[in-house]
């Protein structure tokens, strides 16, 4: 299998500035990409933060946080990763936005061995090698939050997806980043989120109907089930117009009424309250 060694991410939000580092401590080049340039800067400003708490920690040397970073460009140019090995796409989790992303991904980038990836957390891949000429080369792989931390690679090929582009990318993400790995079916929510978003929808319907406060729902399953964290504090960390956009692919693809985002989390997402990234969710994240 042909080696990766250069890699381009598209998004620089807080997924796309993950993935970015783990792939740069793991010696790769990557070219961080957004849409704008300050956003870009604003991303590779991220992931150099993010090394350098990483060297804070005593997780990483001064000399491996120096090295990942001289490998981690910006741009807001597509055109720069033209002669990547794999495009790994972290942007927005909207399906008409990441078509069109995949459409000029398969005009730019250049090399027919290139593989195209989405860090999709619910939208089928097949939807998304469809707007390709390469459906063979268009894979899932769908990294966890928060990324160098989370052991997780979700591997999702569509019905097109060849065994020899699932198997390139599968050992890419065990052996060069080190994360452990899972085969999906490529139906919506994969395996992680098809169990974990309705459970995060139930807790969010509690809150609407009165049943208990947030603050009582997330005690009850870290004090009475031993999860590291609550429900609604991990919607907030994941963030709530994500869940939501989640929710509304496994609605699509199932027809399931308890997979539908409820009324009040649609009012929190029209409101912008987000959760960690906006300062407000079902907790404040804002300074005191």
């Amino acid at each position: 299998m042909t080696s990766i060694k250069r890699v381009g991410v598209v998004g620089a939000g807080q997924m796309g500035r993950g993935i970015t580092e783990v792939c740069a401590r793991a010696g790769l080049h990557v070219t961080l990409c957004d849409v704008t340039e300050d956003r870009a800067r604003a991303g590779l400003a991220g992931v150099a933060d993010s090394l350098l708490k990483a060297e804070q920690r005593g997780t990483l040397t001064p000399e491996a946080r120096v090295a990942a970073l001289a490998g981690v460009s910006a741009t807001a140019e597509l055109s720069d990763l033209s002669d990547v090995d794999l495009v790994v796409e972290a942007a927005v989790e909207d399906e008409r936005a990441k078509t069109e992303l995949f459409r000029r991904l398969d005009e730019v980038v250049t090399d027919p061995a290139a593989v195209l990836a989405s860090n999709t957390s619910s939208i089928p891949i097949a939807r998304l090698a469809a707007a390709t000429a390469r459906p063979e080369a268009v894979v899932g792989l769908h990294f966890f939050n928060p990324v160098p931390v989370m052991p997780l690679v979700e591997v999702v090929p569509s019905l097109h997806t060849s065994k020899a582009t699932e198997l390139r990318v599968r050992s890419f993400a065990a052996e060069t980043l080190g994360k452990k790995t899972i085969v999906a079916q490529d139906r919506a929510g994969f395996v992680v989120n098809s169990l974990l978003v309705p459970y995060l929808l139930a807790a969010v319907r509690m809150v609407g109907t009165g049943t208990a406060t947030a603050e009582d729902i997330d005690t009850g399953m870290t004090a009475g089930c031993a999860h590291p964290m609550g429900p609604l504090r991990l919607a907030d960390l994941i963030g709530l117009d994500t869940v939501a956009a989640i929710g509304e692919a496994l609605y699509e693809e199932y027809r399931e009424p308890l997979y539908a985002p409820p009324p009040l989390l649609r009012r929190m997402v029209e409101s912008g309250l987000l959760g960690r990234k906006s300062g407000q969710g079902f907790f404040s994240y804002r300074a005191a």
